[in-house]
């Protein structure tokens, strides 16, 4: 009984610190994979959601709902597109230890399942690169 109210303590800890970071995406455009583009019109949008940005810009998207598309353009640059599928939240891992001494035997198994809603996540950070007419 003892083991069983550990195990829901630390299950319950577990889901309190789950959950999308919502720090927001950051949105830079550069020319030449070099000097850092400011002022590109950048329209970035999810299955769900679009903004309409002036790089460099955050914008706060909470959670993965789909291909994450930027589109950006600027005066004297071709229109440049940049597609990114969020990243998988499939997989979970299982560690299993045993440990002894002084005439006892102890086992632990250690189980991480990442929970995430909405299919994945995106990375911080984005570069479009803006290429010269």
């Amino acid at each position: 009984m003892r083991h069983l109210i550990l195990l829901l303590t630390m299950t319950l800890a577990a889901c309190a610190t789950t959950g999308s970071g919502g720090h927001g995406l950051s949105v830079e455009t550069v020319s030449h994979g070099q000097a850092v583009v400011t002022g590109a019109n950048c329209t970035v949008s999810t299955g769900g959601a679009s903004w309409n940005v002036i790089t460099p810009a955050t914008v706060p998207i909470e959670s993965a709902g789909g291909d994450l598309r930027v589109v950006c353009s600027k005066p004297g640059y071709r229109t440049s597109e940049l597609i990114v599928k969020p990243s998988s939240p499939v997989g979970s891992s299982m560690g299993v230890g045993v440990g002894g001494g002084s005439g006892n035997v102890g086992v632990g198994v250690g189980l991480n399942f990442p929970i995430r809603m909405g299919g994945g996540g995106y990375p911080s950070r984005v570069t479009v690169e803006l290429n010269p007419q």
